[in-house]
């Protein structure tokens, strides 16, 4: 365990496998930004879509399951949140903080109201089996970088090929332009034929629905451990918030997001090994605090968020028309 190149390494397999979450809650929050609105429930739609996807897939036994069903009940968060800001019209931040009060609200009511029926994951052979490293042929192979990347389970490929995908949808795709044209400027979106309303119901739900696999990410890392006063996601979606800004509206840079703000969280649990791995440049790490480990995600976020309210628009991918409420009659 004191080696260098393996606690390096473990290091930096641990970045990937524990903060991947935080790559499915960005993605699924650019893809709503991108339609125009601002959805502050991030956290709630992630705790409904890990909950629910985690007990549908323990019931079934099918990994599969779980992924279907954490996507379809954080979509129906995002369908809540289209119901209420463009039908309508309510206010974006209100509506999304509701969102993640009663995302959490049932997070904690149904959890709590299983008792001891809570289904353990070890019941559910699938779940594990579908939760275990998968080594990439040739790749994971490779010194370091080949256990640390290359070696991780199914959902952390599945959370980057979402991220290309969505990456390609948005830029090279008429659909994917037809909705940036609506977080840019819905009237003259809608003066050439664009169906703003299908628009952003659809990807209001599609992204939503990702935020929710992330969720059910957490749950298998978590071994589906069920605690009454801590959720699973734990800040997590106010973070990936925070990265949607730190990766510029861009789904491939929200993979370097996470793998910063990942340096960071991680830190805090591997801080004592590093030093005494590397004394000579890292010794230093042992007398750092653990409470300021513990609270550096949380302070990387705040320095986001207010480098990006200081910073010029010029380059910005922030949709022009993002947070604001679209009167079809004031066109």
């Amino acid at each position: 365990m004191n080696d260098p190149i393996n606690v390096l390494t473990l290091f930096l397999f641990n970045i990937v496998l524990v903060n991947i979450p935080l790559l499915y809650g960005t993605v699924g929050e650019i893809v709503v930004e991108k339609a125009g609105s601002l959805n502050l429930g991030v956290e709630g739609t992630m705790a409904v879509g890990a909950i629910f996807g985690y007990l549908a897939g323990s019931a079934a036994n099918s990994l599969a399951v779980g992924l279907a069903a954490s996507f379809l009940a954080a979509g129906l968060c995002g369908l809540l949140f289209a119901l209420l800001t463009v039908t309508l019209q309510a206010n974006q931040n209100v509506t999304g903080l509701t969102i993640t009060t009663f995302g959490l609200g049932l997070y904690f009511f149904v959890g709590k109201g299983m008792g001891e029926r809570w289904p353990a994951m070890s019941g559910a052979s699938a779940l594990v089996e579908g939760f275990a490293p998968v080594e990439l042929p040739l790749l994971s192979k490779l010194p370091v970088a080949g256990k640390a990347l290359f070696s991780q389970n199914p959902l952390v490929y599945l959370g980057a090929a979402i991220a290309v995908l969505v990456w390609w949808y948005l830029g090279f795709t008429k659909t994917g332009l037809r909705l940036r044209a609506v977080g840019e400027n819905p009237a003259a979106a809608d003066s050439v034929g664009v169906n703003i309303l299908l628009y952003k119901y659809v990807h209001l739900i599609a992204g939503s629905g990702i935020m929710g696999l992330g969720g059910f990410y957490m749950a298998l890392n978590m071994n589906g451990s069920f605690e009454g006063s801590n959720c699973w996601i734990n800040g997590y979606g106010w973070i990936a918030i925070a990265l949607v800004i730190f990766a510029n509206w861009n789904p491939v840079l929200a993979v370097l997001g996470t793998l910063v703000f990942g340096f960071f969280n991680t830190l805090q649990i591997y801080s004592g090994a590093l030093a005494g791995a590397f004394p000579g440049g890292l010794g230093w790490l042992n007398a750092v605090p653990a409470q300021l480990f513990k609270a550096l995600p949380f302070i990387i976020t705040a320095v986001v968020l207010v480098a990006s309210s200081v910073r010029k628009k010029e380059g910005s991918g922030q949709p022009a028309a993002l947070g604001l409420n679209y009167f079809r009659e004031e066109r």
